[in-house]
């Protein structure tokens, strides 16, 4: 074996190490990402420091939103860590909808709840969905009768 090829295989081998270590390195669930829940899926249990993700269907075209509401989940628990969106069909239809990825955090051992809100056209005109900067805007006074908008509530549980 020459120098050369000996010197290459040594630090391909010292690559791979520092890749395994780092990939050892990485905790629970979040070395392949965050656990995600579905809206049926209302019973969450996660480990401190661990990451996870509720995915809703949300299309503002349609006036569909959801938002985290009252009360909110204890921060010494759980904190929301990231709010993404997931556009279906990789964004290329105007209107097509997506998903919205609420991401939180298990901060510290206990049980809270997450309250979601589902603000739909004929919902947003209640109380319950106007206000606060990220709601949509209320639509004009009409005669469509309004409705409750839905609540999913997610237990978690930290250990």
């Amino acid at each position: 074996m020459t120098a050369r090829s000996s010197r290459g295989t040594r630090a391909v081998a010292a690559a791979l190490c520092t890749v395994t270590l780092v990939a050892g390195c990485a905790s629970g669930s979040d070395a392949h990402g965050p656990t995600s829940h579905p809206t049926q899926d209302l019973s969450i249990t996660a480990e401190v420091g661990e990451r996870f993700t509720l995915s809703v269907p949300e299309n503002a075209s349609t006036r569909e939103h959801w938002f985290v509401v009252a009360p909110q989940p204890d921060a010494s628990v759980v904190r929301a860590a990231d709010r993404g969106y997931e556009p279906a069909d990789d964004g290329k239809s105007v209107g097509g909808g997506g998903t919205l990825v609420l991401t939180f955090e298990a901060t510290g051992r206990g049980s809270t709840r997450i309250v979601l809100l589902h603000c739909t056209f004929p919902t947003a005109q209640t109380a319950a969905c106007g206000g606060g900067a990220s709601a949509p805007p209320s639509p004009s006074p009409s005669s469509t009768p309004t409705t409750e908008p839905e609540r999913v509530t997610y237990r978690v549980d930290v250990r």
